[in-house]
């Protein structure tokens, strides 16, 4: 890939690029948008949108068993999502991924399917001090219903794991590692291949949170060679309220069901229940359609992109943005691994985030404030919270300008 090539070609289209979101055209307080809060949910390009509006004015059908034409269009369509997921991260058989509302529901349905059937008491979990509350919150529920440990694996003082304090935790007692690919407060980018060969040195079973690592690089699970892979829709550009797990087939075959209903079952009696195949198994009740439609249109969007460009444009993004922050004495970076995806966290001397973040709204710019439901990381790092501001493909230069002037107001009035 011609790097430099490529970035002028993106750098050409990204009005055209632009024009495809209707949001970005929008005004905020009288000020044209800039929305730097894509790790908290990214914009939908019209397609997408038409996607939904096209599925609900005409295909609205269940899906599966029906034999009426609007049934099978819509089973077609929402099975072809599948289909695409799989090719996108790159799983080995379709029915290894299963539809969710998202990686929330993905890690809870590991949790309390795998988990229950395979954590006792005196085991232990390892997690990592960078996780979100989605991937903490269900494991603590699980070691307090199991009598099991959550062990933390700490951080280094730039924001990257510990990769020695990960493998001293790996003992005899530990069946699952669970970690973030990617962190959504510090940008961290963790090294899952090698943290999956460690641990399945150990025999230990993977998890990987990728909820924000799907829009920005490329993802193959079986490269990474993790048991489990969860994202969300609405982190890639789609609908919220869908999303999915990957598993390994094995895996998957030998858990017990999450939850019980129509779809998941092939066979019912007032005696006896038999349960469904993969990926059908996992998937009760009726499954959000139109919003899977969606998601695949958007990851058709980025595909036709390319994720290579993508990654390209927001590391030149993340560059310029590092490189202005770093202009202003009174901006601190908190997290600077080296491998790190397009967003930064940071303090303005001593104002509070929140107190910040309102003033920085009324130029019309989106930013995160908060601990950004990474309580224990900001516990850790000694913060009440953070300013986050996280970068999209469509999002430009200019507009970190625009920030940084946000920023100096800022500093004016509370400085």
């Amino acid at each position: 890939m011609n790097t430099k090539q490529d970035i002028a070609t993106l750098n050409m289209d990204i009005e055209k690029i632009r024009a495809d979101f209707p949001i970005l055209s929008h005004s905020v307080h009288n000020k044209p948008l800039v929305y730097f809060d894509n790790a908290a949910t990214t914009q939908k390009p019209q397609v997408v949108i038409d996607a939904l509006v096209d599925y609900y004015t005409n295909l609205n059908s269940n899906v599966h068993r029906g034999v009426h034409y609007l049934s099978q269009q819509a089973t077609n369509a929402f099975e072809g999502v599948r289909d695409k997921i799989q090719q996108f991260v790159n799983a080995r058989y379709r029915h290894e991924i299963i539809f969710t509302r998202g990686c929330t529901e993905s890690i809870n349905l590991v949790a309390g399917s795998w988990g229950r059937a395979n954590i006792g008491k005196g085991d232990e979990i390892v997690i990592s001090a960078l996780e979100h509350h989605s991937n903490i919150v269900p494991w603590q529920m699980l070691c307090e219903e199991k009598g099991a440990k959550l062990k933390i694996c700490p951080i280094l003082e730039d924001g990257s794991l510990d990769m020695t304090a990960f493998s001293d935790l790996l003992t005899t007692a530990t069946k699952l590692v669970a970690i973030t690919h990617i962190s959504n407060t510090l940008g961290t980018i963790n090294p899952v291949k090698e943290i999956t060969r460690m641990a399945h040195d150990k025999g230990i079973v993977v998890l990987i949170d990728g909820a924000q690592a799907l829009s920005h690089l490329k993802v193959d699970v079986q490269d990474i060679g993790c048991d489990f892979y969860t994202f969300s829709a609405h982190k890639v550009y789609g609908p919220m309220g869908i999303g999915g797990l990957y598993g390994r087939e094995d895996v998957l075959n030998a858990m017990p069901p999450y939850q019980g209903g129509g779809e998941m079952i092939k066979n019912v009696t007032f005696e006896k229940t038999t349960y469904n195949e993969l990926p059908f198994k996992f998937e009760a009740g009726t499954p959000n359609v139109g919003d899977a439609i969606g998601f695949g249109v958007a990851l058709d969007y980025i595909s036709n992109i390319g994720l290579d460009r993508i990654a390209v444009r927001e590391h030149e993004l993340l560059q310029y943005a590092t490189m202005r922050f770093k202009s202003d004495p009174l901006i601190r970076i908190i997290g600077n691994a080296p491998e790190k995806a397009s967003l930064i966290s940071f303090m303005i001397d001593s104002i509070h985030p929140y107190d910040a973040g309102t003033i920085i709204d009324q130029f019309g710019i989106a930013v995160r404030t908060g601990t950004h439901c990474t309580q224990p990381l900001m516990d850790f790092l000694g913060l009440p919270g953070t300013i986050r501001a996280s970068f999209a493909f469509y999002n430009t230069e200019e507009e970190i300008d625009r920030l940084m002037d946000a920023i100096v107001k800022v500093e004016e009035l509370f400085l």
